[in-house]
């Protein structure tokens, strides 16, 4: 199996848990990455397609999906659409994903299959095509095929925790399962990240998680927290990113924020790969 190129990064986005901010944090850090110059893809992976619907993708509109490309139907190339924000581009879902895991449990490459079409799409899209600096996907709340395959085909795993009872209920599992692709699938794969979402001020418990998170596990959490915010709660009814819906936003904000140390994090990974 080749090696992905360096160029685009892939990051994972995962947690098994649903209802962390994970399609939100994928919605709005690829818009953020996207608004700061960064050219993105979105792969949404997850059956229920709310990534492609918060990005304004109509569910009329995915003649073909991430499903097609997963069971070998279409190239990654074939289902890309370009959204209302400029340099930001999704593969959208629809809920034959939910199917896929039977149709391809069997097949030698099943874990292989979106790693194989990043690759294809680096090795063979066309000139006039999107060269993307970032693939963001957009996991499934589930330690599926599906994810493996996010993680196969990924550089990093960022992970979104809810600033929430329980926050790290569950971490070790997913820290668990990505230390076992890294093991037997791809031997790369690192833990980007951890970002806490839905951070509220006025509540004591959301501090303690903070401390609590990042005393646990140091500096793999980023600065930015996600706060608690109406206006992205909003956004996805309307088909925007939150930073279309209302830029000035403490949501929207702290997502640029976000962007900003991601690249951060990327260009001290990468100095340190080359010395």
């Amino acid at each position: 199996m080749a090696k992905l190129s360096k160029s685009p990064r892939v990051l994972a986005l995962a947690n098994q848990k649903g209802g962390v901010g994970k399609t939100t944090t994928a919605i709005n850090l690829g818009t953020a990455l996207a608004a700061i110059g960064e050219e993105v893809l979105i792969v949404d992976l997850d059956p229920q397609g709310n990534a492609s619907t918060g990005l304004g993708i109509d569910r009329r509109s995915r003649k073909r999906s991430t499903y097609d490309v997963l069971v070998g139907d279409n190239t990654l190339e074939e289902v890309l659409i370009e959204t209302a924000v400029p340099r930001l581009w999704v593969a959208p879902s629809t809920l034959d994903l939910l199917g896929v895991e039977l149709e391809i449990a069997s097949t030698a490459d099943r874990a292989y299959r979106l790693r194989k079409a990043i690759a294809d799409y680096i090795e063979t899209a066309q000139d006039d095509g999107p060269r993307f600096t970032y693939v963001l996907v957009d996991c499934p709340p589930s330690l599926n095929l599906l994810t493996i395959n996010a993680m196969t085909a990924s550089h990093s795993v960022l992970v979104p925790l809810q600033c929430e009872f329980f926050a790290l209920e569950g971490l070790s599992q997913l820290l668990s399962t990505v230390e076992q692709v890294k093991g037997a699938l791809n031997p790369e794969l690192t833990i980007h990240g951890i970002v806490l979402t839905m951070y509220d001020a006025r509540n004591n418990l959301s501090g303690q998680v903070v401390a609590d998170v990042r005393q646990h596990m140091g500096a793999a959490v980023y600065d930015t927290i996600i706060p608690r915010n109406v206006r992205i709660s909003e956004a996805p009814s309307h088909g925007k990113p939150a930073l279309l819906y209302d830029l000035k936003s403490a949501g929207s904000q702290a997502y640029l924020r976000l962007a900003s140390e991601i690249i951060q994090r990327e260009r001290r990974i990468r100095a340190e790969v080359a010395a």
